[in-house]
């Protein structure tokens, strides 16, 4: 038997781009040939700037490889299309579609995917803003042979790294999937020997259920802050809010206007035993330091609704806040 694969990559979002380029990049040397890539289709225009980017469909289209979207993986005539693709092995990763078993008996070895999150940890659609919102010090990635359960197959190859103190989820996402890499490239060396799945059995270790946990879509709702809040909760949101929803609150400003809505996008911390009657207060300090639930937080970056990104001295100095006012309310 050939060693070598005949894939179907399935992706979307800018994850999946970096493991896809490795495994184009290997093609001469390997033998291996990509049949077709599939992306989601485009949503309808509902804004002047057009479409939003795809960016798995613009890297494709750049290397002239077959590219589809149809609206649904699992409809008769696209399972019947992979079918007869004669596929070796789909790759999967930030596609936003679960395929059902029909679509991942398609190919001869089924299916692997590339998720962004040591599983069982964090199953679902926002893993690494996850990770990050519940102050985890560490994360990564695995990539795992498929089942129809969402992101509950035997784990085939992983890779695990600190989570720095300074990093966005848009900054973590980006390491993730350099780091990805690696591990999905060995997934697929893993599996080039493998004559059928029948013959081989079980691929990987198979995930811990006592240790699962969901990663759901992000809400705008779940980015207002909790002033009340223990100081390093309040930086993991604003971290783990970026970049999207991003973290809000709002600021009474004016006492003859509604409360202003405020983007924050970069804090810092300090912790000491706190006066629970500071709790969204202005701090005595040099930058704009709000109370909290075990200290304080310093507002670096925000941004007022309508308005610039700013420092958060340069809001204090223009709104002339003082220590002691009340300004982080509840609208």
């Amino acid at each position: 038997m050939a060693d070598s694969l005949r894939y179907v990559l399935m992706g979307t979002g800018p994850f999946a781009v970096p493991s896809f380029e490795a495994i184009r990049q290997q093609l001469d040397s390997s033998g291996d040939e990509i049949l077709r890539v599939f992306v989601r289709p485009l949503p309808p225009i509902k804004s002047r700037g057009g479409p939003p980017p795809q960016p798995v469909r613009e890297w494709a289209e750049s290397h002239h490889l077959n590219v589809d979207a149809p609206a649904s993986i699992n409809d008769p005539e696209t399972v019947a299309s992979l079918v007869a693709m004669n596929a070796d092995l789909l790759v999967v990763c930030d596609y936003g579609q679960i395929l059902k078993p029909e679509a991942l008996q398609a190919a001869r070895l089924g299916g692997i995917n590339l998720h962004g999150s040591l599983l069982p940890a964090y199953r679902g659609a926002a893993p690494v803003q996850r990770a990050l919102l519940s102050g985890d010090r560490e994360t990564g990635v695995s990539v795992i042979h498929m089942t129809p359960r969402l992101d509950g197959g035997p784990i085939v190859s992983s890779r695990t790294t600190p989570i720095g103190d300074d990093e966005t989820s848009g900054d973590l996402e980006i390491r993730l999937s350099e780091l990805g890499v690696e591990a999905t490239l060995e997934a697929i060396n893993s599996l080039r020997t493998i004559e059928s799945l029948e013959s081989h059995g079980t691929l990987g270790q198979p995930q811990d259920p006592a240790k699962i946990s969901k990663a759901p879509r992000l809400s705008k709702a779940e980015a207002q802050i909790d002033w009340s809040a223990m100081a390093r909760q309040i930086d993991c949101l604003v971290r783990g809010m970026q970049p999207w929803p991003v973290a809000f609150t709002h600021a009474a400003v004016n006492e003859n206007k509604p409360p202003l809505r405020v983007a924050i996008r970069q804090v810092r911390t300090e912790t000491f035993a706190a006066d629970p009657a500071n709790v969204g207060r202005v701090l005595e300090h040099d930058g704009l330091a709000i109370g909290c639930g075990d200290g304080q937080v310093i507002i670096e970056r925000l941004q007022p609704a309508g308005k610039k990104e700013m420092s958060g001295l340069d809001f204090k100095r223009g709104h002339r806040l003082t220590a002691g006012q009340q300004l982080m309310v509840q609208p």
